[in-house]
This record gives C-alpha cells, structure tokens and sequence, in this order.
C-alpha cells in the first residue's frame, strides 16, 4: 500500500480511456468520495473541457447539500479547459503551467482524483503522466478491448497495441526518465454480467493475454446498475446513501463493494464507514 499519512505529494489517481460512456466520472466521483468518508483528504481535477461531467456532478452535489442542509464532503476541486492560445507550442505550455498550479493549490491533499476526456489531447497526456495509478474502466466487449489493443475480430487474438496503449507507454516511459515510479495500470471490466457466456469467457482469455503483454492489471469494476445512473442530479453518490433495508438500498450496497474493491487493488485498504 502507498504511504498516504505524511506525504511528499498527493497520490495521484487518474481514470483514464479515449472512448466515452465506461463510466470514467462516475468512477472518479465515487473513489473521491469513499476515500473523503474514509478520512482522506482529497482534491480533484476535471480535465474534459468538453463534457465536464465531474465539474457538474461536484456542483449538484453542493447544491443538493445547500438545498437539504445535509453533510456531503466533497473533493478541493479544479477545472482546466484546454488553452485558447494561438500556437501549439504556446498553448501546450500554458495548459502544462495551469496543471501545475492546480497541482500547487491541491498540494495538501493526500490524494488526487483526476478525471480525463475520451479523446485523446495534450492535458489528457499530461494527466496521465502525472498518475501513479491508471484506471482504465472498459465495457465487458470486443469493441471496448480496441481501446487497449488492435484485435483480430475473426480469429479473436492480439495484432498489437492500440495508439491508448501506445500513449500510456509515452507517458509512463516519461515517469521513468523523470525518475519517477512507473504507473500502476488497472483495467476495469464495467457492466459484467452474471450470466456466462461465450463472449464473457472470450473477453476474459482476451484480457489475460493482454495484461501481460501491455502491463496492466486486471479487476472487476462498476456492474449495470441503475443506482449509478440516477445519482447524477442530487451529486449523490453510492457512499451518501444508507445502509441495508430495501432492493435499491441493496443495489447501492452492491455498487459500494464494487468500489471498495477498487480501492483495494489500488493499496486503500481501510473500509469506507456506513
């Protein structure tokens, strides 16, 4: 497990995919918040000029908690748009700069939450350089996995890394230049199913062969639950809600387990109260 309790600087999480709908903010907001019940102290930094869907899940969570008067923590929280400057050299330096004032200002966390555009961009490579763990949610298909790797859909085996692939490597080769630790990449398999089947099972095999050949590892992550979704509006997340009782207080019981896990495979080892 990482040394959390005095640390030089923030841990850096970053939830990382060039490709849209796998649940990177809602994974982002829900490890932000866990780690805050925990104890933590946590900032964040929304790095999707375009979406913004962290950015607005934070501001209707303290909406929600100014129109109720309940207590909901929520992450030191930054914003970085992509630089309007002229040239690329220019506006590359400038989005470097104001990463890096955001770092400054979060510098008392213990940990930092960053959440990155589908799409490939220069503060979305910078973000990943700046992780020491990469989490990748993908969605349990084929066309997901052309996220990590070029795949061979007939014969269903590995033809090479994908240009995501290639870039993590950039970033994490730049780390190790910089004489930093290498990244920590976990790939998460969002909305498994219960059923088995011969996708699931293909999926899987495709994976395995994958982690050991790009470098990462492998965890189940945030399953099809409808919790997720509603959440959104209120900036609630799975950790604000209560403990035990009816079917949807159990889902959010379930979708709990699902992130506490994650924290696990990252090194927090400490539960989040109820």
């Amino acid at each position: 497990m990482m040394d959390v309790e005095q640390p030089a600087r923030p841990y850096v999480i970053v939830v990382g995919n060039e490709k849209g709908g796998t649940g990177k903010s809602t994974t982002a907001v829900n490890l932000a918040v866990a780690l805050l019940r925990i104890g933590f102290d946590v900032g964040s930094i929304d790095l999707d000029g375009r979406q913004r869907t962290l950015s607005r899940y934070l501001a209707n969570r303290r909406a929600f908690a100014m129109e109720t008067g309940r207590s909901l923590p929520s992450p030191e929280h930054r914003f970085i748009e992509r630089s309007a400057l002229g040239s690329v050299a220019e506006a590359q330096a400038d989005e470097a700069a104001r990463l890096e004032d955001a770092f400054a200002a979060l510098n008392g966390c213990q940990f930092v939450i960053i959440d990155t555009p589908g799409s490939d961009s220069h503060l979305s490579r910078l973000g990943h350089a700046a992780a020491d763990t990469l989490v990748t949610p993908i969605n349990d298909s084929l066309v997901d996995i052309d996220v990590l790797a070029e795949i061979d859909r007939a014969q269903r085996t590995v033809t090479g890394p994908s240009v995501y692939t290639r870039m993590v490597w950039e970033q994490n080769n730049r780390r190790v230049v910089e004489d930093r630790a290498p990244i920590d990449w976990i790939v998460l398999r969002n909305r498994l199913t219960h059923i088995d089947s011969r996708n699931k099972r293909d999926i899987g095999t495709l994976l395995e062969k994958l982690a050991h050949r790009i470098g990462f590892r492998i965890t189940p992550g945030l399953g099809e639950r409808m919790v997720y979704r509603e959440l959104f509006l209120s900036g609630v997340t799975v950790f604000d809600l209560p403990a035990g009782g009816s079917e949807a207080v159990g889902s959010s019981a379930a979708a709990r387990g699902e992130i506490e896990s994650l924290l696990q495979a990252i090194g927090v080892r400490e539960p989040v109260p109820v």
